[in-house]
């Protein structure tokens, strides 16, 4: 597959192949999300955004894996490292209790958990965010990052609405978009919530989501120490997503961004960001966090980073051993070993310049063609949202695209969520939008 030349083919989808698997996975597999019937042939041609599915159609993954996939399909620089390495077994250790030598004391080329940790603490340490405890994925991240910040002090924590922070039991208690998510389930108690700003152009005199109401906002109403309902020393956390995903790509205003740095400032407030989908570049910058005035005291990472990650200072997490520990956690082997490599690739390639050009682009190609029911544009690097006037064109226009052979995710309530690799080209990127725009004509 020649990655300058090749195009989404498309004869049928999902094929008679692809209905087969889907049918043989559900006889054992719970129900769960499973957003459209693409069944990826991982024996046949891939690259970059391009992958084969089972009854030989060549698509465009601009869904990403949800953001797990930074580099797309068979990076060629990220394959040739990992296929120099003479990997062991067991590739998984139980890495809270046991160490594995790699890196720079014993001379090892290959990068196993202490040298990702050595990576993350060196993109985290403008923060001053100099300690790392990894785990399984993005929503353990979560889960140890309120747990370090209980620990270090305060028992309620604040979310916002339309917040998405992952599934485990802890997390699901933060979360506040789709119901279905958390209904019924048991929750952490003290837990209260805010807006979360659906403006990114707005002022506190123009607000619409109500965070900005009247003199004060909603937060510092909130935490206010006479009248407000929480006292701000009992306050545990303030969790939020730089950029809420999974609430419908919704980029904040610098006006909510600015009252959160002045909360946190003045009542010394322990600020989580999950950049479980945000960081490792996927907005241009290794942290979405980066793009906005507030200093995060604690980062939880995941997805494209290939393993959970919290991040914090020394002092904020706990030191009292065996407070934090995980069987698997810190000893996937080869985990470790991707999430290093590919945080070199980023860098080596400066796909994070790569990001913010591609992305714009995108987002200029799809305004120019003033595409039929498409409200607004939006997004920084390739984390981009479009988003619809109903929710039934959003899904027609989704259908439409795999149709034509470009993968796309619905988020939000009528928002479609726009994922490439982050080496997409500028020729990838005409191609995508070309066949959103006769996605579109198709469904008008």
């Amino acid at each position: 597959m020649d990655r300058d030349t090749v195009e989404p083919s498309v004869d049928e989808i999902p094929g008679e192949r692809a209905r087969e698997w889907v049918d043989y996975h559900h006889e054992s597999a719970a129900p769960s999300t499973y957003v459209y019937g693409f069944v990826w042939d991982h024996t046949a041609p891939a690259v970059g955004p391009f992958c084969t599915d089972v009854d030989g159609n060549v698509l465009m993954d601009f869904a990403g894996h949800v953001a797990a996939a930074p580099l797309g399909y068979n990076n060629p620089t990220l394959r040739a490292r990992m296929a120099g390495f003479d990997l062991p077994d067991p590739a998984k250790i139980a890495g809270q209790d046991f160490y594995v030598a790699s890196g720079p004391l014993d001379d090892h080329d290959l990068p196993a958990p202490s040298d990702l940790m050595a990576r993350l603490t060196d993109r985290a340490s403008h923060y001053g965010l100099d300690t790392v405890f990894l785990s399984n994925s993005g929503a353990e991240a979560v889960e140890n990052a309120i747990k370090v910040s209980y620990d270090h002090g305060g028992d309620y924590g604040i979310t916002f609405e339309g917040a998405f922070h992952g599934r485990t039991l802890g997390a699901l208690s933060l979360n506040r978009s789709k119901s279905v998510y958390r209904r019924e389930f048991p929750e952490i108690g003290k837990i209260h919530d805010v807006p979360y700003c659906d403006d990114r152009a707005c002022t506190p005199g123009t607000c619409s989501c109500g965070f900005l109401s009247g003199e004060r906002s909603r937060l510092r109403r909130l935490l206010d120490p006479k009248r407000g309902a929480v006292d701000p020393d009992d306050v545990a956390y303030l969790v939020l997503e730089p950029v809420q995903g999974e609430g419908g790509l919704r980029y904040p205003s610098d006006a909510f961004a600015e009252e959160i740095a002045a909360l946190c400032e003045e009542h010394d407030l322990t600020l989580v960001a999950d950049e479980v989908q945000s960081g490792v570049g996927r907005t241009g910058e290794f942290w979405a966090a980066d793009q906005y005035p507030y200093e995060p005291d604690v980062i939880a990472a995941g997805k494209g980073l290939r393993v959970g990650a919290t991040l914090a200072s020394e002092d904020v997490f706990p030191a009292e051993r065996s407070r934090l520990s995980s069987t698997w956690g810190g000893g996937d082997v080869v985990a470790a070993l991707q999430g290093a490599l590919t945080l070199d690739v980023i860098e080596e390639e400066d796909l994070l310049d790569n990001a913010t050009a591609r992305g714009e682009s995108f987002r200029e190609r799809v305004r120019d063609a003033d595409l039929d029911g498409v409200v607004d544009v939006r997004g920084k690097g390739l984390l981009i949202g479009v988003e619809w006037d109903t929710k039934a064109r959003r899904d027609d226009v989704m259908a439409a695209a795999m149709e034509r052979g470009l993968l796309l995710l619905g988020c939000g309530h009528k928002t479609l969520r726009i994922l490439p690799p982050l080496d997409v080209t500028e020729r990838e990127v005409g191609l995508a939008a070309d066949l959103l725009g006769e996605a579109v004509a198709a469904t008008a």
